[in-house]
């Protein structure tokens, strides 16, 4: 696992140059839409046993229900997730809103790990082109 930052070619006269503006929890395999999936997918796919043999326990069961009902409590949900995302868009965490967030992910990290699924932390500038922003996130294709 690692971090990736996209940070080359910065002004070091910018107060947030080592600071890129998103951030994205994602594996080191593509999801149904062709790109990489994303922390939560990944959980999924693990409860339904749908990318391995093994899927979680019911101790881990219950901690990733009850962290993923938390986000859907705070975090609103992009309307591409409505038709299914036919878009193919993924969403990255803005700045302040990961440094709130992530820490309430580490646990979904260590499922990760524990069940042996690779992740990158990525930061980035430019996420792609944006077709959905609210406070904490933003929605790119």
């Amino acid at each position: 696992m690692g971090e990736n930052n996209e940070t080359e070619g910065k002004e070091t006269g910018d107060a947030n140059w080592l600071e890129p503006a998103y951030v994205r929890i994602q594996t080191r395999y593509c999801s149904r839409i062709g790109k990489p999936a994303g922390i939560f997918a990944a959980c999924w796919h693990l409860l339904r046993g749908t990318m391995r043999d093994d899927c979680l326990s019911e101790e881990d069961k219950a901690l990733f229900l009850a962290i993923e009902a938390w986000f859907v409590e705070h975090l609103p949900e992009p309307p591409f997730y409505e038709d299914g995302n036919a878009m193919r868009a993924v969403t990255w965490f803005k700045r302040q809103a990961a440094r709130d967030m992530l820490p309430r992910l580490n646990p979904l990290l260590g499922l990760l790990v524990k069940y042996g699924v690779d992740y990158d932390i990525v930061h980035t500038d430019s996420p792609g082109r944006i077709v959905y922003e609210d406070e904490y996130q933003v929605g790119v294709v």
